[in-house]
């Protein structure tokens, strides 16, 4: 019987594991919101599809669907890839579904966080999404703990060993938790993810969207090294957020009191939606709105690491390439695979944003 637990992770032993661990397999959720999805959300079904099956080369893929969707994403999904109905107001899993943390005997349990639709600025209702993790929980038959604070898991990585990598723009943010302090949080956080140490980066480079999640500008490669977004072109305006980012890097130590490794990502241009593809995207009252000329913030940075790959976004740009060979020379024992994600990212969020691992554990 799943239970939901009173006590905190760091009381009971558990840790949540770096992305780059051995994974038992993958969450997805599919998308259909024709305000966030443009043509009722084909284009994007079709991208989903394509990025479940390659990472189900790797690894185990389910992918959650509303009723009204369940015989549509079947028929389009390959039969190895677990197709589940299992409500959702969107598709971004990352952010609305469950942490996984593991102990030494190899048990499995999960942080469910207070989802507010990235302080009630992407949506019009999140209630099915507040759902989202607690639903996961039972099917994968693992034990949860509600924590007391909105929060989503692309504001934070972990590397596994203690440290928490994490933006003062998000987690601070008056739209997330105004009645905490940053001690409280902090202190959520070392309950939550059992952490020793919170690296605290500035900015992100989507304040409008999520308020700056640290998932498109760093994350642990492995223990001590980290990939960061970076330009170096001084006329580009994100470059100010990334160089400060990399300075505080550069001036902490982790939870073991090693010196970081940091490795440069070239980062793309932005990705401006056009009047074509705005024109093909409803607009609803209380959701953000999508308009041609906004852009949203492509960088390699979200990628997601499954069990023996690196799944890499591309944006059919200049630097995809040399981003590629960037990360597979940080990652030579694993394959760095493209996907082309300008559908996914049209929306506002990347790869890593509709992708959650679930970690190897005995359960």
């Amino acid at each position: 019987m799943v239970a939901t637990i009173d006590s905190t992770p760091r009381a009971d032993g558990f840790r949540m594991p770096g992305e780059f661990e051995a994974h038992a397999g993958t969450w997805m959720l599919w998308p259909q919101r024709p305000d966030g999805w443009r043509l009722g959300a084909k284009p994007a079904q079709r991208a989903w599809v394509e990025l479940a099956t390659t990472i189900a080369r790797f690894e185990p893929v389910t992918v959650g669907v509303n009723h009204d969707q369940f015989l549509n994403a079947r028929g389009r999904l390959p039969p190895h890839i677990r197709v589940l109905e299992l409500s959702s107001d969107d598709a971004w899993i990352r952010d609305s579904g469950p942490s996984f943390l593991v102990n030494e005997e190899g048990e499995v349990r999960a942080v469910d966080w207070h989802f507010n639709s990235w302080g009630q600025i992407g949506l019009a209702a999140w209630d099915r999404d507040d759902m989202v993790a607690r639903k996961i929980c039972e099917v994968e038959g693992v034990d949860r703990c509600r924590a007391p604070l909105v929060m989503e898991g692309g504001s934070f990585h972990v590397d596994g060993e203690g440290t928490v990598l994490t933006t003062e723009e998000c987690l601070l943010n008056p739209n997330r938790n105004p009645e905490l302090s940053k001690q409280q949080i902090e202190h959520y956080l070392f309950e939550y993810l059992n952490a020793e140490t919170i690296i605290w980066l500035g900015r992100g480079l989507d304040p409008d969207v999520t308020s700056g999640h640290v998932d498109d500008v760093a994350f642990f490669v492995r223990p001590g090294v980290v990939a960061v977004a970076w330009t170096d072109d001084p006329s580009d305006h994100r470059r100010e957020i990334l160089v400060e980012n990399y300075e505080r890097l550069r001036n902490v130590t982790d939870a073991r009191e090693r010196r970081l490794e940091i490795h440069k990502i070239p980062l793309p241009a932005e990705v401006v939606i056009t009047e074509e593809e705005a024109s093909g995207i409803d607009v609803v009252e209380g959701t953000l709105p999508l308009e041609a000329g906004f852009s949203q913030a492509a960088t390699y940075i979200n990628s997601y690491l499954c069990n023996g790959a690196v799944i890499m976004p591309t944006f059919d740009d200049p630097c995809d390439e040399p981003a590629r060979r960037a990360l597979q020379d940080l990652f030579p024992e694993r394959t760095v695979v493209p996907v082309p994600s300008r559908e996914i990212i049209l929306a506002g969020g990347n790869i890593h944003c509709v992708t959650q691992q679930v970690p190897l554990g005995s359960r």
